[in-house]
């Protein structure tokens, strides 16, 4: 019997643009791990419902999701990625190139941390935050998030079930318990409206009020 997800996923053509970007992570020897297809449409469409013109990715990669959330600019939106390792997000802008979005995508390589502290120094705000890098600071990303973002802003989440971990009473990793927070924080916290999308490992979705 099919997974809910399998039976998702055979309803769409598979993207040709979006299978040239994975096949280029392989072949880079980079993690396989970009946004799964269905929350890929997802960033789409939510980019595109709010009509988001600044968007802020935490973990560029290969530039899957950059794409995803691109493809949901109305004229003149602007991509910020952030990435720790230069070879990575060189690969990201080939992708993004290769995609038509090339003249759209603002790279900040480096510790994201650092690379948050200094956009906000610059005063920098946003309409959409997609977080899909080191689990360890997911609550400190979303803090962020919400700092810098504009009313009724998006904050995306991925892999927030870190492949069943979360949800393992028994694992208690620092990576582990620093996504419980996250979620918790997402769902607690007065400043969003959220939900958690339980399909593939788990999106968070926040409207920052």
């Amino acid at each position: 019997m099919l997974s809910q997800e399998q039976y998702s996923e055979q309803l769409y053509t598979e993207d040709e643009i979006l299978l040239q970007v994975k096949q280029s992570i392989a072949a880079h020897g980079m993690p396989e791990v970009s946004v799964e297809p269905g929350y890929g449409r997802l960033l789409t469409m939510l980019v595109k419902l709010t009509r988001a013109s600044s968007v802020l990715e935490i973990g560029a990669l290969g530039g899957y999701s950059g794409i995803c959330l691109s493809r949901g600019f109305t004229d003149g939106g602007k991509l910020t990625s952030l990435e720790l390792k230069p070879e990575y997000a060189a690969v990201a802008r080939r992708n993004m190139e290769l995609a038509g979005f090339g003249d759209s995508v603002e790279y900040r390589i480096g510790p994201a941390m650092d690379s948050l502290k200094i956009l906000e120094s610059e005063g920098r705000k946003f309409d959409f935050f997609f977080i899909d890098a080191d689990k360890m600071n997911y609550p400190n990303y979303l803090e962020y998030a919400i700092q810098m973002a504009n009313p009724g802003a998006i904050i995306a989440g991925d892999n927030i079930f870190l492949r069943g971990r979360t949800l393992n009473t028994d694992r208690n990793g620092p990576a582990i318990l620093a996504v419980r927070q996250f979620n918790e924080m997402i769902a607690k916290d007065d400043r969003l409206i959220s939900t958690l999308l339980p399909a593939y490992d788990g999106l968070a979705l926040a409207l920052v009020k």
